[in-house]
């Protein structure tokens, strides 16, 4: 039972990387070209969308990844090991860089309201900064309790 769910969320890993890369593909190109006709005074924002979006979708692959390894070793039997925590790490990592990475954009969605005189797209913007940041606060609890959970073992171990 237990490598069928793992292998389930094996799929599903890999399953939400789809999507990441067609936005990247085709939504990012059409975002830039639409910063560009909007604020025609900023020739240079066309790049700072490509830039911020695009390396926004480094950090993910490298977090789905090290997601992947994870789930490799809870089918090994190593999910209470120091790869797991430090997988863990840097999906952590990846996370907050991807926040940050959003957070530095923010300011031209507040722009963008401005030009349409949308002030939802303020709050549309912070969707992803606040979504990376629960991950990285949930890979870093689970992180925590891990590591706990290691040191228990290692003391009942010596115990015996």
């Amino acid at each position: 039972m237990e490598k069928v769910t793992t292998l389930f969320l094996k799929i599903a890993v890999i399953l939400l990387g789809v999507p990441v890369l067609a936005l990247c593909i085709f939504l990012v190109p059409e975002m830039a070209n639409l910063a560009a006709k909007l604020l025609p005074e900023f020739a240079f924002i066309k790049y700072i969308v490509f830039i911020a979006f695009d390396a926004s979708a480094i950090p993910f692959y490298f977090a789905l990844y090290q997601a992947f390894i994870l789930l490799r070793y809870i089918d090994k039997n190593k999910a209470f090991s120091d790869l797991s925590v430090k997988a863990l790490k840097k999906i952590k990592y990846c996370a907050i860089t991807i926040s940050i990475l959003h957070v530095l954009v923010w300011p031209l969605f507040y722009i963008f309201a401005e030009v349409d005189d949308a002030p939802g797209v303020i709050f549309v913007g912070l969707v992803v900064p606040f979504a990376s940041m629960v991950i990285a606060v949930f890979a870093a609890v689970l992180q925590k309790l891990l590591k706990e959970a290691i040191n228990i073992k290692s003391e009942n171990d010596l115990t015996v």
